[in-house]
């Protein structure tokens, strides 16, 4: 879930911090500039990991900070891709269910990586998977005994797959026109996003492989 990645940066000190050791504040510097930033093709910084090189600080004409060229290990959130982690369910619709880890909420599961047969139930607002059922369509599924639904609700711990991660570079500019008429300017994307399964056996709300678990051992004593 999480790897170290190498960047060069150069990176300025304000005078304000001179009396503090070069090493500290240029960690701090950094830290300011790319926690939680998403780097194209590389994930979300989190932290600085270490220093491996620093040049001497070197003052440019008109500013007065110390200018330092640094490497440096970055610790960076990018799941790969058959990864199993857990994670808790935020929301759900009708394209599927949005993922939280807490410092990161872009994480969806289409409808295609859900369990089948499954819908979306709106009062409850959340999606159900109907084990061994021969239903096929939502209208059937919605039909079904409430008591039989395994539901996926919101706050729910889930574990789920890493299937593919997607960057995206949403530059700004103005709106593009068609024919002299203005066109609406899309909506904003995500700049990195993490797709995920749970269309596995283990896969899934907790509870739901806890409590077959216990079937089983239930069997076994028998």
């Amino acid at each position: 879930m999480f790897v170290l990645s190498i960047i060069k940066d150069t990176i300025a000190i304000l005078p304000a911090n001179f009396g503090v050791l070069p090493e500290q504040a240029l960690i701090s510097e950094i830290n300011k500039k790319y926690a939680n930033r998403v780097l194209h093709d590389v994930g979300m910084c989190i932290c600085v990991f270490d220093l491996t090189e620093a040049s001497e600080g070197k003052v440019r004409y008109g500013d007065g900070c110390l200018w330092y060229k640094v490497i440096f290990r970055m610790v960076v959130f990018r799941p790969f891709a058959s990864e199993v982690i857990l994670a808790k369910v935020k929301s759900s619709d009708e394209d599927g269910i949005r993922l939280s880890v807490g410092f990161f909420d872009d994480m969806y599961i289409p409808l295609s990586y859900l369990p089948q047969p499954s819908a979306l139930d709106s009062n409850e607002r959340a999606h159900f998977w109907l084990p061994d059922s021969e239903a096929t369509t939502p209208h059937e599924l919605l039909e079904s005994i409430t008591t039989d639904r395994m539901y996926i609700d919101q706050g729910e711990i889930v574990r789920v797959r890493v299937e593919a991660d997607e960057f995206y570079d949403d530059e700004p500019g103005p709106p593009k026109a068609s024919e002299g008429v203005a066109v609406k300017r899309e909506v904003r994307r995500a700049p990195y996003s993490v797709i995920c399964s749970i269309a596995e056996q283990g896969l899934g709300p907790i509870p739901w492989w806890k409590a077959a678990q216990v079937d089983e051992e239930l069997m076994e004593e028998g």
